[in-house]
């Protein structure tokens, strides 16, 4: 059975509520494409190589983190945003993007998923000053890890080696984490005596922060730690509505 785009797009909006979220890009629908949609494919990011596999599988539209019309950037559609726009519209695929939205969804979001995967107990959002509620999480390792044993974990869940700063032999017990570019939240991660700090990204400066603040840094991948929000949301898709979902991961080495 299929579902109207309109219809979908309320659906996803009671489900992530990007009205409550200061985001830097337009959530919900940025591309319309045909009416009735009963295939949808999820992924990290609207690149012309989900794109073109969209149109290989027959989707009827696409659900990302990653979309498109970002704060900042050009408003002319030229060049790569130009090939990839044309290709929506020219096979009537809908584009449906959140972002903010999906980083700090309490289950299905980004950080949450990654929380589950870490095996993380007692976890609830760090305080920070800039960002939504739900942007940094904290919990615990229940026991306590080693920097090492922390470090070979990312490595067998996430599928790469992080970069580890790695300040003192102390077990790990307090974790954070924020999914993606969320370095710049690690000196308050350690203001708040937290062990380790994960993200996707580095920074120059992250590096002497760690170094300073005694707080062991892994970085795990931009992609690679943002894999699970969209794939949650296809798994939620699937189980709960009439739609044919699937989770496509391109490879992404950043």
């Amino acid at each position: 059975m299929s579902m109207n785009n309109f219809q979908l797009l309320a659906y996803l909006d009671d489900l992530l509520l990007p009205q409550q979220v200061n985001d830097f890009c337009p959530n919900g629908l940025q591309i319309e494409g045909k009416g009735d949609v009963a295939k949808i494919v999820c992924a990290v990011t609207a690149s012309q190589a989900l794109i073109d596999q969209a149109i290989e599988l027959k989707a009827d539209a696409i659900f990302v983190h990653h979309g498109f019309f970002w704060k900042g950037e050009t408003a002319n559609i030229c060049g790569m945003k130009k090939n990839r726009i044309a290709a929506l519209l020219n096979h009537n695929i809908n584009l449906f993007a959140y972002h903010l939205p999906l980083d700090i969804h309490p289950t299905l979001g980004n950080n949450a998923q990654l929380g589950k995967l870490l095996g993380a107990s007692q976890v609830e959002p760090l305080m920070v000053n800039s960002g939504p509620q739900g942007i940094v999480m904290q919990g615990k390792f229940e026991p306590a890890l080693t920097p090492t044993a922390l470090a070979d974990k990312l490595n067998t869940l996430l599928g790469r080696v992080p970069l580890h700063e790695n300040v003192n032999s102390l077990p790990i017990n307090t974790v954070a984490w924020c999914t993606g570019g969320g370095q710049g939240y690690i000196e308050a991660a350690a203001q708040q005596g937290i062990d380790a700090f994960i993200t996707g990204e580095v920074s120059e400066q992250t590096i002497h922060i760690a170094r300073e603040m005694g707080i062991h840094f892994y970085s795990a991948g931009h992609h690679a730690t943002e894999r699970y929000g969209a794939k949650a949301i296809a798994e939620y898709l699937s189980g709960h509505t009439s739609l044919n979902a699937e989770f496509i991961d391109i490879p992404n080495p950043a």
